[in-house]
């Protein structure tokens, strides 16, 4: 069996990967510091600097058209989408957590590309600051281990 018992080490070596990364800049504290911790997550796992690609967009919704310009360019072995959608007082906090999200979702089925989905959806500032430094590193793993192992099933 390859995945939970012996093989997830295999499946966290990202040395041979390329990711790609789409960061909004909406909430950019967080958002930045999503990146970071994602970014050193990859390093850790042996995903080379240069192999790994982030581009920047104004938000969440705009994250799945950017992420599908990526995976139209077939260069990478995963992706990572990187945001912070805060509640506020209107409904448009469901409308772009929802579409974004299903925008990432839809992206991943189509293309069958791994898309590691870290845009955050918080009630408060204080749950995304909670959250940011763990999350990004989760995408980091969630990325390079999917790309593994879609790589060995496919």
């Amino acid at each position: 069996m390859f995945g939970a018992d012996k093989g997830t080490a295999n499946l966290l070596d990202g040395k041979k990967l390329s990711i790609g990364i789409v960061q909004a800049r909406f909430n950019a504290d967080i958002t930045d510091a999503l990146y970071q911790a994602c970014h050193s997550e990859l390093l850790a796992l042996g995903v080379q600097d240069k192999n790994i690609t982030r581009v920047q967009v104004p938000g969440a919704l705009e994250v799945p058209v950017a992420l599908q310009a990526m995976a139209e360019r077939d260069d990478y072995d995963a992706l990572i989408a990187l945001g912070c959608i805060i509640r506020g007082e209107t409904y448009h906090f469901e409308l772009v957590a929802n579409e974004s999200s299903a925008g990432v979702t839809r992206l991943a089925l189509d293309y069958h590309l791994p898309i590691a989905n870290a845009i955050l959806t918080t009630e408060n500032l204080e749950q995304a600051v909670a959250r940011q430094t763990d999350k990004g590193r989760d995408a980091a793993r969630v990325a390079v281990e999917m790309a593994q192992l879609l790589e060995h099933i496919g």
